[in-house]
């Protein structure tokens, strides 16, 4: 039994269907890609956030405790280590140690606060004060 071969144009691709499609993809990925990433960064402060208010509740209940906020010197360390000299403290206030921001540096603290009783904050992507987008401070005022 032989094999036929049928005639005609070979099958394949030729090189402008590929570069259409090059094209394409490339499109789509130049408006996908911004928004992507976009979300990442929103993701980041949105994170920061949440750990803000965590960190912020945590104080209120050291305070109902010992009375008074953890001074800028104790730090949020105070929320898990007792600090000398507060016999009313009953903490740790939180299940973890004092979680880093998104980014992987610590929290900023300072009490008394300039907005509020204090300040808990992060200086954003940039780790620099001010800024836009991902690169703006979140802060618990």
């Amino acid at each position: 039994m032989k094999l036929r071969r049928k005639c005609g144009k070979p099958s394949g691709f030729t090189l402008l269907e590929l570069l259409v499609v090059m094209v394409i993809i490339g499109l789509l990925a130049g408006y996908v890609g911004p928004k992507y990433f976009a979300q990442i960064g929103k993701s980041e402060t949105k994170t920061a956030k949440a750990q803000i208010e965590a960190l912020a509740r945590a104080l209120d209940t050291y305070r109902l405790d010992v009375g008074r906020y953890p001074s800028t010197e104790q730090g949020l360390a105070a929320l898990n280590r007792q600090p000398d000299g507060e016999p009313k403290w009953h903490g740790p206030y939180l299940a973890k140690n004092v979680p880093v921001d998104p980014w992987g540096r610590a929290y900023l603290y300072r009490y008394p606060g300039e907005h509020g009783d204090y300040d808990v904050w992060t200086l954003g992507s940039d780790g620099v004060a001010g800024g836009q987008g991902a690169d703006s401070d979140v802060g618990s005022w």
